[in-house]
């Protein structure tokens, strides 16, 4: 019987960058899919208020890729903890702008769309609050 682990290993160096630079083609596809093709405009569920939440949603997935990329060069836990703790920081900007602004229009739809998209958001605004939390504990301990 193996005795109980108290941490994971972290993966390896090269899987960790492949998948850092994953993360970031990903982001970088998210962006153009918001405004280059198919763009934003193409969503039949987003109305003309969206250019209202985009600079916050852009600002979260810049940051996001841009902590990637930092990665890619270094990972330490602490860097890693300080990245999750702004990227997920920015996120919450994000998830409150579009809460605030909502952008959303779902016209002649039986299921309450709205309702959902709102416990979502809440639950997006959480789950970053306790990732943030978790971040600024790994970052104090150094651990993770």
């Amino acid at each position: 019987m193996e005795a109980p682990t108290t941490a994971a290993a972290r993966p390896a160096v090269g899987s960790r960058r492949a998948g850092y630079l994953v993360g970031a083609a990903v982001q970088v596809l998210l962006l153009v899919g918001l405004h280059g093709w198919p763009g934003w405009e193409s969503a039949p569920f987003l109305t003309a208020r969206t250019v209202e939440v985009l600079p916050a949603v852009d600002a979260a997935i810049v940051v996001g890729l841009v902590a990637q990329l930092v990665y890619v060069v270094a990972d330490p836990p602490r860097l890693r903890a300080l990245g999750d703790v702004v990227v997920t920081a920015v996120g919450l900007v994000a998830i409150v702008t579009v809460w605030n602004v909502f952008p959303f229009t779902f016209p002649g739809q039986t299921f309450d769309w709205e309702l959902l998209v709102r416990i979502l958001l809440v639950l997006g605004a959480v789950g970053s609050v306790l990732v943030i939390l978790a971040g600024l504990v790994r970052l104090v301990t150094g651990k993770g």
